[in-house]
């Protein structure tokens, strides 16, 4: 039942608007995900899609939290090592444990952290995302990838983040959602064009390169059925390479995720059949 108009708080409101996009009768990749990491936020129509899935690629629940620890591996890099104080993590997902400000300002509690996401149950947890430290400022941005030039012109940003200093531009398994006609690399660049000189790009994509060719073949067939409002579009190695065109590359360079700055023994790592997702990052010059 929606609130009569004059009697809601702002909060109501924005809640009331937010049940408006909410639909349960179709799979969302943020809730897929959430249900395969475990979590409590997802519909039966996102378990029944995320079961299809990992019927063809059993490990599908390993990629998802292997690409997890790589984000987690990457801000820590970042705010420790490369001294980066600023982030913009668009396609962020569900708040999960260990999110990207969490990260941050345990290295650095001054941290700034923007996160942006189009996803209406992403935006019901924004609450939970908007937790900082008292040094540091956490905010978040109502957006689409798809549309950059929404994302740079946000009031949002600009309250949060300093463009005239280094920012860390993270793309964590979103940039698969992006089809051709989408215009990816054109997407990724556009943001990365409008960051200074010493920002860094974070990027993980899903491929087929890393896994057996029956496990190919299932994933081929469930793809094509398109049970999800946006499902992922896998990209070989050099596909992926492409969205760091320009950049300088941070060792180990483009990797899978499981060998991004691994902090386990080669042997204690799933096999990499198991994580057919690849990771980076990158300085811009």
């Amino acid at each position: 039942m929606r609130i009569p108009v004059g009697s809601a708080t702002p909060q109501d409101d924005h809640t009331a608007r937010l049940s408006d996009r909410f639909d349960t009768s179709v799979p969302h990749p943020a809730r897929r995900y959430n249900y395969w990491l475990g979590g409590k936020d997802n519909f039966a129509v996102d378990r029944e899609s995320g079961d299809r899935i990992a019927a063809a690629y059993p490990a599908i629940r390993t990629l998802a939290r292997e690409n997890r620890a790589f984000l987690q591996r990457a801000v820590r890099y970042l705010a420790a090592e490369a001294g980066v104080r600023q982030f913009l993590d668009i396609g962020t997902g569900i708040p999960t444990a260990d999110n990207t400000h969490e990260v941050a300002q345990a290295v650095a509690p001054e941290s700034r952290v923007l996160y942006a996401d189009n996803d209406p149950m992403v935006l019901a947890h924004a609450r939970a995302l908007l937790t900082s430290s008292p040094a540091g400022t956490t905010a978040y941005l109502d957006a689409d990838l798809r549309d950059p030039e929404r994302i740079l012109a946000a009031d949002e940003l600009h309250r949060t983040l300093d463009l005239s200093r280094p920012v860390a531009l993270l793309l964590v398994a979103v940039a698969h959602f992006l089809t051709d006609a989408d215009r990816p690399y054109e997407v990724v660049g556009r943001l990365v064009e409008a960051l200074p000189s010493g920002s860094y790009l974070v990027l993980s994509h899903v491929t087929i390169d890393l896994m057996p060719a029956e496990v190919v073949e299932r994933m081929r067939v469930e793809l094509a059925a398109r049970t999800v409002e946006r499902d992922a579009v896998p990209r070989s190695r050099a596909e992926f390479a492409r969205f760091f065109d320009g950049l300088d590359l941070v060792e180990p360079g483009v990797v899978p995720v499981t060998q991004w700055r691994a902090e386990v023994p080669e042997s204690e790592r799933p096999p990499l059949a198991e994580a057919s997702i690849y990771g980076a990052v990158a300085r811009k010059l």
